[in-house]
């Protein structure tokens, strides 16, 4: 009963200060001071500002020289520093206070495929999605909004990421219709009218009914549905949950990595991992799965890389500009080295000459600032370096990956894409490699996070935005939206038997 009592009093203090955040209106002064706290990190931290021509001081000036007094609430000025923080193009990047409550959402969800919304319903018994509306299976409008600028808006943090991650991310936030309207400050009236299509180009209009939490839509994103795919502590180093991540059949070895784990923090994963490894040595083929994997740390790359890099081999795989005070002091540099990033002088004599020929065709898409940022950091896979206690798996390499493979898993990706025998297969990844700090701003208790490093892939692009695109495109169909196959996984065992 005191149990219960607790949880209705914090439920209480959250939803009051939601809505304080709703109507507490900031003050010019207060403003300013975190516009200029702000900029100020922006200028002296931030590696990605400026250089995708964004200028968001001009944003900073407009918004203050137009505000007027009991006009901004804490929430309008959240949502205008996430639409400048967005357009600067730094993936990791983010500012928040406190959560919008919420009150109304759709009894239905949302599901994107080949470039359309699809409406979906989850069915509790069978545990599998259908459509909502068979003969319109597709979402045009809402009250008569076309779906198009809805979607354009939803997620302005993430405006610049790759085209299908946003898209993903876009399309199942539009179960929470309150925020978002509220965001765009467009009216919800409850019934809402949305417009169905088909493939046809058939439209229908239907009258919704908005629903509380306890009656809104089931979510629909795969990665719930996934045994153990997120883990918690120590099940990492559960063997049993770990060998499901594993699997060998019709002579194709199959990994799951669903993070990007420390190898001090799960020394059990990466004992099984180097086991299964041997047993993989005989099969035809390897599948690396690192779909939706959210990122970690850069271990893995390295444990794998000893099998998959040809003792004989030295490659450059990653390229880095540290931003901060020159020359770099040594928590920098640590901060680089726990990322395999070294300068050239902290290589040996091969790697040395590796990095001379990559850098005499390497065309980065940024030329930074030689005032603000470092010398260039590299990411080396040395297979002599690499190859202890392990062996060279020279057969086909396959990486699974798609639009939620970010961060550290983003790396993984770039990292072997093009190198012998490995091919990246599925959707563009959503890129980011930042070596991020956070803050908070002193007036609004605003919590963020910028990133202080330029990552660039071997063909001179960055990460953030762009991402990596994969060798062969596999992407959802039907079924897999629907929970009914694992449609990427299956068309890609398919594809390796018939090669």
């Amino acid at each position: 009963m005191k149990k219960i009592k607790l949880l209705g009093i914090i439920a209480f203090i959250c939803f009051n200060l939601n809505a304080q955040n709703e109507t507490e209106y900031l003050t010019k002064n207060q403003i300013e001071n975190d516009l200029s706290q702000l900029d100020e990190i922006l200028q002296n931290t931030s590696s990605y500002q400026g250089i995708n021509g964004f200028e968001y001081k001009k944003e900073f000036d407009n918004f203050s020289a137009n505000f007027k007094e009991q006009s901004v609430t804490k929430y309008d000025f959240e949502l205008f520093l996430s639409k400048v923080i967005g357009k600067i193009g730094d993936r990791h990047s983010y500012i928040e206070g406190e959560r919008l409550r919420n009150s109304l959402y759709f009894p239905i969800a949302f599901a994107p495929l080949n470039d359309k919304v699809l409406v979906v319903d989850f069915n509790n018994d069978t545990e599998k999605y259908a459509y909502w509306n068979k003969d319109f299976p597709y979402l045009k409008s809402i009250n008569n909004i076309p779906i198009e600028k809805i979607l354009s808006q939803v997620l302005p943090a993430d405006i610049l990421a790759p085209k299908k991650s946003y898209e993903l991310r876009a399309v199942r936030e539009l179960r929470d219709i309150e925020i978002i309207f509220k965001a765009l400050n467009f009216e919800l009236p409850n019934p809402l009218p949305i417009t169905l299509t088909n493939d046809k180009g058939m439209d229908k209009e239907v009258i919704v009914e908005l629903v509380d939490s306890k009656n809104k839509a089931k979510l629909w994103d795969e990665r719930f549905y996934k045994e153990n795919f997120f883990l918690q502590d120590g099940q990492s180093n559960d063997k049993e949950i770990i060998k499901g991540f594993f699997s060998i059949k019709d002579n194709i070895g199959y990994i799951q990595l669903v993070d990007m784990l420390d190898k001090e923090d799960s020394p059990v994963f990466f004992e099984f991992l180097n086991d299964f490894m041997k047993s993989a040595k005989q099969t035809d083929a390897l599948i690396i799965d690192v779909r939706d994997n959210g990122g970690g740390t850069r271990d893995l790359i390295q444990e794998l890389a000893g099998y998959f890099i040809n003792p004989n081999s030295v490659y450059v795989v990653n390229a880095t500009r540290q931003r901060g005070k020159l020359p770099l002091n040594e928590e920098l540099k640590e901060y680089l080295h726990y990322r395999f990033l070294y300068s050239r002088n902290e290589l040996d004599i091969r790697e040395q000459k590796a990095v001379d020929s990559f850098m005499n065709s390497f065309n980065p898409m940024y030329n930074l600032d030689d005032n603000k940022f470092s010398d260039y950091h590299y990411y080396i896979l040395n297979g002599q370096k690499l190859a202890k206690n392990k062996y060279h798996y020279d057969k086909p390499i396959y990486i699974l990956t798609n639009e939620r493979s970010f961060s550290a898993a983003s790396v993984f990706v770039s990292v072997f894409k093009d190198l012998p025998n490995i091919k990246i297969v599925g959707v563009n990844t959503d890129g980011s490699s930042g070596n991020s700090e956070r803050f908070e701003l002193s007036n609004t208790e605003f919590r963020g996070k910028i990133s202080t490093m330029v990552s660039f892939q071997k063909d001179g692009q960055i990460l953030d935005g762009i991402g990596t695109k994969p060798d062969i495109i596999i992407e959802r169909n039907l079924d897999q939206i629907f929970l009914k196959e694992d449609y990427q996984l299956n068309k890609l065992i398919e594809i390796i038997k018939q090669e």
